[in-house]
């Protein structure tokens, strides 16, 4: 028996990132038991996207921005961890988009000093 949601599940979700698959992603969000098929999902989605013929960046970074505007921040971390994960120019355009967001900000302020 395996998984739900599996990790390609959770890339054609990323991948397609309509409005019910968008609420799709938020319910996976809310369940810290699926962070693990999050993320192989979204290390799939990567890696199919840097092996593409074509690379779409915009995309990229419009759903890392999302991802990072939506995930709570128990996992800000681990995505950034994820999109480092690589050189590929697939993965620098979903990092740029995961950094615009700010959710690694917001859920790990800056201290003052």
């Amino acid at each position: 028996m395996s998984a739900f949601p599996d990790r390609d599940t959770v890339a054609a979700k990323i991948a397609s990132m309509q409005e019910q698959d968008q609420a799709f992603l938020k319910l996976i969000f809310e369940n810290p038991a699926q962070d693990d098929a999050l993320l192989e999902g979204l290390c799939l989605y990567l890696d199919i996207a840097s092996e593409g013929r074509f690379l779409n960046t915009l995309k990229l970074e419009r759903n890392g921005e999302w991802i990072g505007d939506n995930a709570p921040p128990r996992l800000q971390i681990r995505l950034m961890e994820v999109a480092r994960s690589s050189q590929h120019p697939a993965f620098a355009a979903f990092r740029t988009g995961l950094s615009r967001s700010g959710g690694l900000e917001r859920a790990y302020p800056k201290a003052a000093v």
